[in-house]
């Protein structure tokens, strides 16, 4: 088995894999790894079934006339090197961009910094943690002098309170989470505050939710200092000797008003507000956690420093169990950040406007033209490129025309671009449809190199699968790249030496002259051989001597400004870019799912974690669906002023009036019209850049379609007679839930040719009930069922569950025919519903008859009697929400 990490959320946890002789790969997680100590979510635990090459990018390609076309790496190559290089002198070094990935490995990050501010000369690199966590890295800047996460998870059980802030942890961060959970099992005193608009599966654990109108959290944090001053909470003495600003912060603060006037404008229960003010004040064991919820917003940074100005004021910070801590959403956002892949921002946590510091790294790098100014931040960069100002741009690892907000302005500006050049491990996504040249990367299992998480530690990524095709090394197509245009510095030959100069440039001139030593320091780690690289053991930053090891930083209440003090910033509450007006009446929130992650390229793949939840949704209250005239089952349209997406009207029973949440994931490749960042506003924070996704106004209409369908076949079909699909991967078949407008005369023939047959002798059963709208085919090949349709004018359609399971048949019984034709499987509990255990498999139905038959009366007795919740834990929350559900029935 091969020591790796995970390549999802920042938690960084720890993963043994090996592959079978029969390719198989098998994944568990690694007890010798500090970040998770051998657990895995659902998504790490079914990454052997995400690592097949269908789909892959396996050679370099061109795109004519002709459309896109296989040539060799040389041809490729002299293609991106040409014309970067044609564009940079005709137009400068400003007219070229790169736009990156927290997907990427450190070494790969280290080496498309250099190469774009070093030595192509701007700073017009910036990267998809932009749109996560730039609001996090301008807070710690602020406050700390540097971007630094001062804590580590052994904080979290720790903790008395552990206050989880815009955070879904329970499904986005799913191991921490359990920490969690445990160090409540062993301490039930610990207390669980969540502050979020929505009532998540992370509620579960709380003892207080305080559901805050979206963007109010500056009201509310700046409410809570200036009510610690007033009852006198400070920790004065601890403020005084190592801080600045306080009086600023808490005048700023006051604006706020009165707690009374801090609830309203929070929409808050001025009881809750006040319990959490007196729960804070009394707790000096306190973590602040938050993430993209406080992150993605016009005053994202402000939020940061507003949760950060607490805990300077009551001296919360540096030592066991406290502090502000930020939870990164990738994998590798942290080990981004260190080697300056943010567009403002140098390698080894340098300025780019400290004009010493460019020297240095430019001396360092030995570079022929060093960037002298901050380059364009990802929102804007695309706005460069479609108003032609930058000419090229090579994208690496992240499919922007998803993922980033008005994302309809994305594809235009890259249809406009004079050269697009994407590397990626697989083919077919909505932003390579773009792309002049296509570039094979490898991918997780495949590639080599480092990664930090969100409590700075770095681990190794380490290969145990082949190359395939030609795929290569992000880092060493760059540095083809690169010397192909005349740079020296890039004769790297393996990510060793890489990271080794990476690790020597962290301590290069550090605290030279009148410079206050700067706090990322992993000197201690150059000089390794390429075998004690191999064996790295995962390890907290700074590392300044080999050997060091330290776990929280600012214990010694010294701080990265000059004086050593750290700073409290003064924020203002004020109203988000965008209000919902009488067009637009309800504010669009977006975010993950528990299953999934960013646009499925690589989840997508995996059948049951398709199973959760298959479709793109639209939660939204009960009332406010009524207002719109949308009903929960059926299709409606989400539109703002930047764009639109339909998808399935959901009431998940957790979102207020006045909201609506839709989740990130589905691409163009996996539904007709589900891209929610086409709909979601450009605004930015003016401090980070980071885009505004949690708060769109949007209004909802409704969807109207003549029929609703789906089909499970074998075969990848196209859908053109529905007018909207959603495409879900299954085992050993793929399933289309279908809606249309066009109706159609003669069902069994639109039914064969929607589904392919064409032998008029082919083994066709068939059911057709016209009065009721109402139609069921299947398509069997020697007893096997090859696919199958079902549609009906209204909702009522069979589970998708139990018809799953007849693909594992190598014969269909009678019953089994029977089955297909009346819509349900013919005995009890052959229908396991729809899936709530993603890890063993478990549907609702299931459990329902488990509690029902055996009287369960715990998630704990569910677990022991089906397994679900035995694994990763994240479906408790639904365990419980059903066993609720049943005492009210029993009752």
């Amino acid at each position: 088995m091969i020591r790796t990490t995970c390549p999802y959320c920042g938690v960084g946890c720890g993963v043994r894999a090996e592959a079978g002789d029969d390719g198989a790969v098998t994944v568990a997680g690694d007890a010798l790894h500090p970040a998770s100590r051998g657990r895995l979510c659902v998504k790490g635990a079914a990454l052997g079934e995400t690592v097949g090459l269908e789909g892959r990018l396996l050679s370099p390609m061109l795109r004519s006339e002709a459309g896109l076309q296989a040539v060799p790496w040389e041809a490729a190559l002299d293609k991106v090197a040409e014309g970067f290089r044609r564009i940079v002198a005709e137009h400068g070094p400003d007219a070229v961009a790169l736009y990156v990935s927290g997907q990427l490995l450190t070494e790969d990050y280290y080496v498309a910094n250099k190469f774009m501010k070093g030595y192509i000369g701007s700073a017009n690199i910036d990267t998809n943690s932009r749109l996560c966590m730039s609001a996090a890295v301008a807070g710690h800047k602020r406050a700390f002098g540097e971007d630094i996460v001062p804590g580590c998870y052994e904080d979290f059980e720790l903790a008395d309170l552990v206050v989880l802030v815009g955070s879904n942890a329970a499904w986005c961060h799913p191991t921490l989470y359990q920490r969690i959970v445990r160090a409540r099992e062993a301490r039930p005193q610990m207390k669980v505050v969540v502050i979020d608009p929505r009532r998540t599966a992370t509620c579960d654990l709380a003892d207080l939710h305080l559901p805050l109108k979206p963007g109010s959290d500056v009201w509310l944090f700046n409410g809570l200092l200036a009510w610690l001053a007033t009852q006198g909470a400070l920790d004065s003495a601890w403020v005084e000797a190592h801080t600045a600003g306080l009086g600023e912060a808490l005048d700023a603060a006051g604006q706020a008003g009165s707690l009374l006037d801090v609830a309203k404008a929070c929409r808050l229960d001025p009881q809750q507000v006040l319990a959490f003010y007196e729960l804070f004040a009394r707790t000096e064991k306190t973590v602040t956690a938050f993430t993209m919820g406080v992150n993605q917003s016009s005053s994202g940074a402000d939020k940061v420093n507003a949760i950060i100005n607490c805990h300077l004021a009551t001296g919360r910070i540096g030592r066991p169990g406290m502090g502000p801590f930020s939870l990164t959403g990738q994998p590798n956002a942290m080990g981004g950040r260190e080697v300056g892949g943010l567009a403002n921002m140098l390698a080894a946590h340098m300025e780019l406007d400290d004009p010493a510091q460019r020297a240095a790294v430019q001396a360092f790098w030995d570079a022929p033209r060093m960037a002298h100014q901050p380059g364009l931040k990802a929102v804007d960069l695309f706005h460069a490129i479609e108003a032609g100002t930058v000419k090229a741009v090579w994208i690496m690892a992240t499919n922007p025309l998803v993922s980033l907000p008005e994302a309809d302005q994305a594809r235009r500006a890259l249809a406009k671009c004079e050269l697009v050049v994407v590397s990626d491990i697989v083919q077919d996504t909505d932003t390579n449809a773009l792309a002049h040249v296509l570039l094979p990367a490898l991918g997780w299992g495949e590639k080599d190199g480092t990664v930090t998480n969100s409590e700075r530690c770095i681990s190794r990524q380490r290969a145990f699968l082949p190359a395939p095709g030609q795929a290569r090394p992000d880092w060493e197509i760059v540095c083809d790249v690169a010397r192909r245009m005349g740079f020296n510095g890039f004769d790297f030959t393996s990510p060793h030496q890489i990271f080794d100069e990476h690790a020597r440039l962290s301590s290069w001139q550090n605290g030279a002259g009148s410079q206050r030593r700067r706090l990322f320091d992993i000197g201690g780690l150059a000089g390794m051989t390429h075998s004690d690289y191999d064996a790295l053991e995962p390890v907290q930053w700074p590392v300044c001597r080999p050997g060091d090891r330290t776990r929280r930083l600012f214990g010694d209440g010294r701080f990265s400004h000059p004086d050593g003090r750290a700073r409290f910033v003064p924020t203002r509450a004020r109203l988000p870019a965008h209000l919902p007006d009488d067009e637009f009446p309800l504010v669009l929130n977006t975010g993950r799912v528990r299953d999934q992650w960013h646009t499925m390229t690589r989840t997508g793949r995996s059948p049951r974690l398709a199973e959760h939840l298959p479709e793109p949704y639209i939660d939204m209250h009960p009332q406010d669906a009524l207002l719109c005239g949308v009903k929960e089952g059926e299709l409606a349209r989400l539109r703002s002023n930047w764009g639109a997406g339909v998808a399935r009207v959901r009431h998940g029973g957790g979102i207020a009036r006045g909201s609506v949440f839709m989740p990130i994931h589905w691409s163009g490749r996996t539904a007709s019209d589900a891209r929610v960042g086409a709909v979601v506003n450009p605004a930015v924070d003016p401090v980070s850049g980071e885009p505004e996704f949690k708060h769109t106004p949007v209004r909802i209409e409704p969807f109207g379609v003549n029929w609703y369908g789906f089909i499970l076949s074998r075969a990848e079909l196209p859908l053109e007679d529905a007018t909207n699909w959603t495409r879900i991967q299954g085992s050993g078949f793929v399933r289309y839930e279908l809606a249309g407008r066009k109706p159609f005369a003669e069902a069994g023939g639109w039914a064969r040719r929607l589904l392919r047959v064409e032998d008029e002798d082919a083994d066709w059963i068939e059911l057709e009930d016209r009065n009721g709208g109402v139609y069921r085919a299947a398509h069997l090949v020697d007893g096997r069922i090859e696919a199958c349709l079902f549609v009906s004018q209204r909702q009522d359609l069979p589970g998708r569950a139990w018809l799953a399971q007849m693909f594992d048949k190598a014969q269909l019984s009678p019953q089994d025919r029977i089955g297909l034709l009346s819509g349900r499987a013919r005995e009890q509990g052959a229908d396991p519903g729809p899936t709530v255990c993603s890890c063993f498999g478990v549907g609702r139905n299931t459990i329902r008859i488990a509690i029902e038959k055996h009287g369960l009366q715990d998630a704990a007795a569910v677990t022991a009697c089906v397994k679900a919740g035995g694994n990763c834990g994240s479906c408790v929350p639904e365990i419980r929400a059903l066993l609720a559900e049943a005492s009210v029935q029993a009752s």
